[in-house]
């Protein structure tokens, strides 16, 4: 990857990274963050991400090529795999999505300004000086949605990724510097390993806001580094899965719904908190839930022929072989267990249990089906995960939906969504409930006699 060093990701793996140098720049950015953005008005910043988007968008942008020829080695998605999750992000990067995010976050004048005016009263908001974001390297598109938020709140940036992470987030920091040089000049990316107690403690020293998202351990760590005064949001460990009802097992509806499925497993090979874990089926139904798990291994063996998922490290792909045993065993003495897979490779694995206790997987495209006779029950079998599930993925008649995610969001899910969307949340999202962008800034109200 021949580009020029702009950024401390930029240096050769031999470099030394010194808390002063990490202190230097920090303080340079809030110094160009005051020449070169936080005059700048919001629409302008939106401008740039629209066009920015729309050339990684295109076959022959040089960052998306890069991205797609190197990804594989670089991050272990393969190039398919890649191009979607980069298309989905890219997709969103339009004029009246980022004016919804705005006028949800911030209020309706605020996609021309920080002031925001009424009768009697006017509203400021500002964003941090310097914004800090210590990135999980599982897959990017958080990270670079960080970077739009953060710039849309006009902040100084810093992204310190896991070690080995910063492949994406890097490119898309070089293609900001491209399209805008001055804007470049207010971020940073930087890659070190966890635990390099000298270079966080420089770090959070000149930080304003931390977001961190990881375990939930590595947040209270995070925490107890910063002062008081310093706001720190923190994303932690969360699961999701999906929901089928009844209605839907049959007719023209069926192949579209396992279709949805896969594309939710398949999805940045079920990295993402918001991949499915199981997917439930609720029964009886026109066809069983066996069934069910049967169409959605032939589209995950379909999937694997035009989205393959990549290579994994030794021990992941050994995960997989290790639970694919235990399931072997019960299958072989059991009805109450079935098993699809891949065969001569641990691309994908499907596991029915008659069981509906929630599971884990393994992930990288391991995926469980079981049957619930209703909502109540999966979550009453979901009750181990209470306080920690992200998003239910629905695959339901129309007239039902409201009332299936009434009964979520009361038991504590965050965001319901169509199945087949669950790793594609809008601009608007608001991640584990709250607002992405209005959670970085501060509001000072002037009341006027």
């Amino acid at each position: 990857m021949n580009l020029p060093n702009y950024f401390l990701a930029d240096l050769p793996p031999e470099a030394v990274l010194s808390p002063a140098m990490i202190t230097e720049a920090c303080r340079t950015l809030k110094r160009n963050r005051e020449y070169y953005l936080a005059h700048r008005m919001t629409h302008q910043l939106m401008d740039v991400l629209v066009e920015l988007a729309r050339g990684w968008l295109q076959s022959d942008n040089r960052f998306r090529k890069i991205a797609l020829e190197s990804g594989e080695a670089e991050t272990g998605f393969s190039q398919a795999t890649l191009a979607k999750g980069l298309d989905n992000v890219f997709h969103k990067f339009t004029p009246e999505n980022f004016s919804k995010l705005l006028e949800q976050d911030l209020g309706k004048q605020s996609c021309h300004s920080s002031l925001v005016t009424g009768h009697n009263f006017h509203h400021f908001w500002y964003g941090p000086e310097l914004l800090v974001h210590i990135a999980a390297g599982n897959i990017p598109n958080p990270t670079l949605m960080s970077i739009v938020f953060g710039l849309l709140a006009q902040s100084a940036q810093f992204v310190k990724c896991a070690s080995g992470s910063a492949f994406l987030p890097r490119l898309f920091a070089h293609s900001l510097y491209d399209a805008d040089p001055k804007l470049g000049a207010c971020l940073e990316i930087a890659e070190w390993p966890g635990g390099s107690a000298g270079l966080e403690t420089a770090l959070f020293a000149e930080a304003n806001c931390v977001t961190a998202t990881g375990s939930d351990e590595a947040l209270v760590a995070i925490r107890r580094q910063l002062a008081v005064n310093t706001r720190f949001l923190g994303y932690g460990h969360r699961v999701s899965f999906g929901f089928v009802a009844r209605a839907v097992l049959g007719g023209h509806h069926l192949r579209r719904v396992a279709a949805n499925a896969a594309e939710d497993v398949v999805a940045w090979n079920q990295q993402g908190c918001l991949s499915p874990h199981v997917i439930y089926v609720q029964s009886p139904g026109e066809i069983l839930p066996e069934k069910f798990a049967e169409l959605l291994a032939d589209e995950l063996e379909q999937r694997e022929q035009i989205e393959p998922r990549g290579a994994l490290a030794a021990e992941h792909a050994a995960a997989i072989a290790s639970r694919r045993g235990v399931y072997e065993v019960r299958a072989a003495h059991s009805p109450d267990t079935r098993m699809w897979r891949s065969q001569n490779s641990t691309a994908w694995t499907v596991v029915f249990e008659a069981d509906p206790r929630f599971q884990t997987s393994c992930l990288n495209r391991f995926v469980y089906v079981k049957a619930v006779k209703d909502v109540s029950e999966m979550l009453h079998h979901a009750e181990a995960v209470r306080g920690k599930v992200s998003t239910v993925g629905i695959a339901a008649p129309e007239d039902q939906t409201a009332d299936l995610a009434m009964q979520l969001a009361r038991w504590g899910v965050t965001r319901v969504c169509p199945l087949g969307q669950m790793q594609n949340p809008p601009l608007t999202w608001r991640h584990d409930g709250r607002p992405a962008l209005g959670d970085l800034v501060t509001w000072t109200d002037v009341e006027i006699q």
